[in-house]
């Protein structure tokens, strides 16, 4: 006989009470096909928590490309009180200044220069680009680029420059660099004006503890920072006023901001949606806020492999967990099975992205149409892969909201549905 340690523990277990109620949501009024889930709940419980940090000199800016919708932008934007993104996408860049013309938008990475003349070719509205947008830059080379652009067109452009402050993803290093930028910027008021700087720092969130503390890292990226506003204030005092961006932060380690002086404009996004790449200790309150749903189609008794049918049967033998196979509507998402506990992908079968075979033990208790519950490990690339959005509250479908780029204003609701739609948005907001 062989010993209990030999078997493979049955890690499966029905839906829990959340996903449970979405699964009989979704089976009422979702879509009958893969999609992604925001919960305004969760959402809200994570802004309340990001809210914490931002004291007296210091504002907000939501990273858009976490949140790739203008819907869901919007809901953010009022909720929080902000009036501040961060974009990195020029078409998106655009659609975002037609959408919030009050907003002040700073660039999340270098942009070629010819995507900085598409924007303003595509510039509508009322948006003033003038005075709204900050362009960043990285070196006196592309810093020139723009420079003859502004030239070419009559433009005025705010110029931030990004810093590298101890990831190396590039940005200024030296302050000769650093000086030759401010020194082109100084002697063209015409064109460019110095609007601040940029310097990300996620390696303090995620850098194993042989290389310091966080809060040894943080106190390095903080001094290098204001080793580059010293090069400003001491060799360029001109450019100096307090209407300067110092932007830092991230959904990483925005907590870290709460108790310093320097750094008055920080940057969140990924931490409202707590994507799994997420779960990070200074985290560990926030909620996740978004999941993957997924249609069963089909369930099958076994794990049966094309061509090697006894490695199917001894592996539903073995181990409890491949007792029975489901085939998905979809898959191959970067993303982690969430709900039913104890799912598993087979490693002869590989990945699908039209119907993913995937093992669990009989006590998962999936059904045909019953939705499977993944967790996406990031947001930006995979929010924008599925459509209009699922938008829930207390656990019932509201609204669809389109991503960006998108035209999906989601399915089409009959009479009673949107009766009862409306009922529940009144109710939940009396």
């Amino acid at each position: 006989m062989m010993p209990a340690s030999f078997w493979p523990r049955d890690r499966g277990a029905p839906h829990e009470s959340y996903f449970a109620a979405l699964n009989a949501e979704l089976r009422r009024h979702g879509p009958a096909h893969p999609c992604l889930l925001i919960d305004l709940d969760r959402l809200d419980h994570n802004l309340a928590l990001v809210r914490q940090v931002m004291g007296p000199g210091r504002s907000l800016r939501i990273v858009a490309k976490s949140l790739p919708s203008l819907a869901l932008l919007d809901y953010v934007l009022q909720a929080s009180g902000s009036n501040r993104l961060m974009a990195f996408h020029q078409p998106f860049l655009s659609e975002e200044a037609k959408r919030f013309p009050q907003v002040d938008i700073l660039l999340g990475k270098p942009m070629p220069v010819r995507a900085a003349a598409a924007f303003y070719d595509q510039l509508q509205g009322p948006f003033d680009a003038a005075r709204q947008l900050q362009w960043l830059l990285d070196t006196p080379q592309r810093l020139a680029q723009y420079l003859a652009l502004a030239r070419q067109r009559g433009l005025s452009m705010r110029i931030n420059i990004e810093l590298d402050v101890g990831l190396h993803r590039g940005g200024v290093a030296e302050n000769k660099v650093l000086a030759d930028m401010l020194e082109i910027i100084q002697n063209n008021p015409a064109h460019l004006a110095f609007s601040g700087f940029m310097g990300y720092e996620p390696h303090v969130a995620k850098l194993p503890r042989a290389f310091g503390t966080q809060a040894q890292l943080h106190a390095k990226v903080l001094q290098r920072y204001r080793d580059f506003v010293q090069v400003v204030s001491g060799s360029y005092p001109k450019l100096m006023h307090p209407g300067l961006t110092l932007n830092a932060g991230g959904s990483m380690s925005y907590r870290l901001y709460g108790e310093q002086s320097l750094i008055n404009d920080i940057s969140v996004g990924s931490a409202l949606m707590k994507p799994a790449d997420f779960d990070l200790g200074l985290l560990a309150e926030h909620q996740p806020a978004m999941f993957i749903a997924a249609p069963v189609l089909k369930v099958q008794d076994g794990t049966r492999i094309p061509g090697a049918d006894w490695i199917g049967k001894v592996a539903t033998w073995w181990n409890p967990n491949r007792r029975l196979t489901y085939f998905l509507y979809g898959g191959h998402w970067l993303a982690r099975y969430e709900s039913p506990r104890g799912l598993l992908e087979h490693p002869m079968m590989g990945y699908s992205t039209n119907q993913q075979f995937v093992n669990g033990s009989a006590a998962t208790g999936l059904t045909p149409d019953d939705y499977v519950f993944l967790r996406p490990t990031q947001s930006e690339a995979v929010m924008l892969q599925f459509g209009a959005m699922v938008i829930l509250r207390q656990g019932k479908i509201v609204d669809y909201w389109p991503v960006l780029g998108s035209n999906d204003a989601g399915p089409s609701r009959e009479p009673a549905f949107q009766e009862q739609t409306a009922q529940r948005e009144i109710a939940n907001h009396a």
